[in-house]
């Protein structure tokens, strides 16, 4: 039994068939029971990005880019740029109400953003969740079902790492905690 009743897979095995976890770690995973024991056991040996990669691919889409939303914005201070800003003001709408010229949007300030910030992989998040990966008016390229999943994993783990460059496994915890509370119904919020 298993307290994540966002996270809709059965088993750890159906979300790990599109992760790579970090080969040190492999012996945590136990494919055959729910997710939340391999997430469980990656966090409690310290791999932190591991645990934070299936919790992203477990989650709802619209879950997993608000959980990058909420650690990205923990990750802006006052020098953040314009950009950065726009890209998690962006994020955050089409979290409210995903739209295609909301996810367009998304697309086109992750790409302004170069994809080197926790607000530009959210951004990346929300555009690869639906449509088509193609630019407008191009032939469309339905993006792979999980996609979405690595750009919230990298912004989690961005957001963590920008913070705290020399020692992240505290944030990168909080911020696992945040995804399991939204995994758990909450708001991400209150962990």
């Amino acid at each position: 039994m298993t307290d994540l009743v966002k996270v809709q897979a059965a088993t750890a095995a159906e979300l790990l068939q599109f992760l790579e976890i970090t080969e040190e770690a492999e012996h945590l995973l136990v494919p055959d029971t729910a997710p939340e024991v391999s997430i469980n056991r990656l966090a409690d040996a310290g791999f932190y990005p591991d645990a934070i990669k299936l919790l992203a691919l477990g989650l709802p889409k619209r879950e997993s880019v608000w959980w990058a939303c909420l650690c990205a914005k923990d990750s802006q201070n006052a020098q953040t740029d314009e950009l950065n800003r726009n890209a998690l003001a962006a994020t955050e709408g089409w979290v409210r109400t995903p739209s295609e010229e909301r996810r367009q949007l998304c697309r086109q300030l992750g790409e302004q953003t170069r994809h080197k910030t926790a607000a530009s992989w959210a951004a990346t998040a929300a555009a690869w969740s639906h449509g088509s990966l193609s630019a407008p008016g191009e032939p469309a390229i339905e993006p792979p079902a999980h996609l979405y999943a690595h750009a919230v994993a990298g912004s989690v783990t961005l957001a963590a790492v920008h913070t705290d460059p020399i020692s992240p496994e505290k944030l990168l915890a909080q911020f696992l905690q945040r995804g399991l509370d939204l995994a758990r119904g909450g708001t991400g919020k209150s962990a």
